[in-house]
């Protein structure tokens, strides 16, 4: 008898994960963390415009303008792409792939635990300047992406125009162009690590990523072949 109720229990998990209730309690996390930090992000905003130093330089200020509503733009997209994605036809198996997704998307968040640093200004806007080009870039790569884009490792669509035409993942470009300008922010030993812990589960993330594209899309070997990794002529 429990060995029935067993099997028949293992019966109905197998369903639900191939159902769009699944694939709905599969959004969630994301939707609440990119719609939080973007409610965030919006009162940050609305205190940097109500606190700035009168005298600072314009060109600074209109910089972190820029920088903070890049991150909201970027959180938006985000959240609308998460709500409106088609269901996968191909996912990772096995644990890892997620698990490495997961701490690839959420551990450099922990940088703001750490004490932040008193830039100078060449550094400070070279911080902004990275966070509000890598946010931008990202911006443009989800749009591309459309509704095909996931934290965790699923195939949907092969993407293939747009800043996909000269590297495999522009995402992850993207993403880390603007962390280390947050790191900066935060730079010690720790975050430095920190740092490079995050990037270890980016790369492993991307092998996860294309080993399940290519069992899912032929063309994609193709693709692989002519098309940059994540910098063009480097990797």
């Amino acid at each position: 008898m429990c060995h029935h109720a067993f099997a028949n229990y293992q019966s109905g998990l197998a369903q639900l994960k191939q159902s769009s209730t699944y694939d709905l309690l599969m959004r969630l996390p994301v939707l609440a963390w990119s719609t939080a930090l973007a409610l965030i992000s919006v009162v940050g905003l609305d205190q940097y415009v109500r606190d700035a130093d009168p005298a600072l330089p314009s060109a600074v200020y209109s910089v972190n303008i820029a920088m903070r509503l890049s991150v909201i733009g970027y959180l938006a997209i985000l959240a609308a792409t998460v709500i409106m994605r088609r269901q996968p036809i191909g996912k990772a198996r096995g644990v890892e792939p997620r698990i490495s997704a997961l701490i690839g998307t959420f551990l450099i968040t922990a940088v703001v635990l750490f004490p932040r640093c008193e830039l100078s200004l060449p550094l400070g806007v070279a911080s902004t300047f990275l966070i509000f080009a890598g946010d931008g870039f990202a911006v443009v790569a989800l749009i591309q992406l459309r509704r095909s884009f996931s934290i965790m490792p699923e195939a949907r669509e092969l993407v293939t125009s747009g800043p996909y035409r000269f590297v495999r993942h522009p995402i992850y470009l993207a993403e880390e162009i603007a962390t280390i300008g947050s790191v900066m922010q935060f730079l010690s030993t720790w975050t430095a690590m920190l740092l490079i812990v995050q990037i270890a589960f980016q790369l492993r993330r991307i092998w996860n990523e294309e080993a399940l594209l290519a069992e899912v899309f032929p063309q994609y070997a193709t693709y692989k072949e002519k098309t940059a990794r994540v910098v063009p002529g480097i990797y």
